[in-house]
């Protein structure tokens, strides 16, 4: 009895091993893996894959990094572009100022009410068709305007030789005209002298990239940047001033031509009024 006990165990084993479907034999379990290996596939490519490239992206990531920094340290602002510009920027600064300065001036100076005024004119008209050549002069003398300084002196001429007055007027406007349009000539030379300086600092700084280049520059751009932004920044600082510069200066020369045109006109208003 004790011999038959060890075989029977052993084969109640065996019969539940073939008739439990968790307890799987050895033979079957190579197909089961042979089922199982298409499907995971994909995704154990997948996966390397992405381990293969993690560290093309790491180091994508780093040069962006690294990218934007020195972009960040290599803007320049206003103070930086001025040192970067060298010597020449320092008179194109003064040019900047006296355009500025100019144009502001001499809009002020080609205002309406600085040749002369409705109101004046009609007082001056009343007093010489009265033969009050003296009220007309103190008048427009009082007025101090373009045209009292113009028309005051040839006034009492009307009186004895109004052709005399006539060219007397003619002339004292020709010299007051000068005398204003002297600032909107000025502007007219910063116009023209602004873009030739930067221009000089142009060929200044190709010839110090030129030099640069001699002593062995060649090979390393980075010693050229400076130089080559000299040459770049100096043109374009000249002509951003006489641009507008010559485009200020066209509208004020038209500005004046408009108000002496109208002044003159009044000024013969007041002699005619000599003849009602």
């Amino acid at each position: 009895m004790k011999k038959t006990r060890p075989n029977r165990f052993k084969e109640s084993s065996r019969l539940t091993q073939l008739t439990d479907p968790s307890h799987s034999s050895d033979d079957l379990q190579p197909a089961r893996r042979f089922k199982l290996g298409p499907q995971s596939a994909p995704r154990g490519l997948g996966l390397g894959l992405s381990l293969l490239l993690l560290p093309s992206l790491l180091c994508a990531q780093e040069v962006s990094e690294a990218a934007s920094e020195i972009a960040s340290e290599d803007s320049l602002n206003l103070w930086g572009l001025i040192q970067q510009g060298g010597w020449a920027m320092y008179p194109l600064g003064a040019c900047s100022l006296a355009m500025f300065f100019l144009i502001f001036y001499s809009w002020k100076e080609t205002s309406r009410k600085k040749f002369f005024t409705p109101e004046l004119v009609q007082t001056a008209c009343a007093a010489v068709a009265a033969k009050d050549y003296a009220k007309g002069q103190s008048v427009l003398t009082e007025g101090k305007t373009l045209l009292g300084r113009a028309l005051a002196p040839a006034l009492p001429k009307l009186a004895s030789n109004r052709e005399k007055a006539e060219n007397l007027f003619i002339e004292n406007l020709e010299a007051e005209e000068n005398s204003v349009s002297q600032w909107v000539t000025y502007l007219n030379v910063v116009a023209s002298v602004a873009p030739m300086i930067g221009l000089l600092g142009t060929v200044s700084g190709m010839i110090s990239a030129f030099q640069t280049i001699g002593r062995g520059g060649m090979g390393r751009p980075e010693l050229l940047a400076g130089d080559i932004g000299e040459a770049l920044i100096t043109t374009a600082t000249g002509l951003v001033i006489g641009i507008p510069a010559m485009i200020a200066y066209f509208v004020l020369k038209n500005r004046l031509n408009t108000a002496m045109i109208a002044t003159a006109q009044a000024g013969t208003e007041v002699i005619e009024t000599d003849e009602a």
